[in-house]
């Protein structure tokens, strides 16, 4: 019997980088401290999210600051049920 984690592997993961940074800022939100550093470290206020979600720097920023900050980005990873790495290469792709 093989025993897997929750977790994609990295290559498997088909979620589009954009769906991937949407998630992960529903998953920021849920907290208000989160939400908060994610606002402040990141410079974006609530109307700049609210009007630029369908902006890839706006997205890469999200992931950009789960990718900061590593015990965060391992809980986004798990909520969401993929890894950190898919997380932070999501983050790379936006950013190009």
């Amino acid at each position: 019997m093989t025993i897997t984690s929750g977790y994609k592997s990295a290559g498997r993961d088909d979620r589009a980088p954009e769906v991937l940074a949407l998630e992960a800022l529903g998953w920021a939100l849920t907290d208000e401290k989160r939400a908060e550093r994610l606002l402040s470290l990141t410079g974006l206020t609530p109307e700049r999210l609210r009007h630029g979600l369908e902006d890839r720097s706006v997205q890469a920023a999200v992931l950009e600051f789960l990718a900061n900050h590593e015990p965060d980005l391992i809980l986004a990873a798990d909520a969401l049920n993929t890894t950190p790495e898919t997380l932070v290469a999501a983050a790379r792709e936006l950013n190009t």
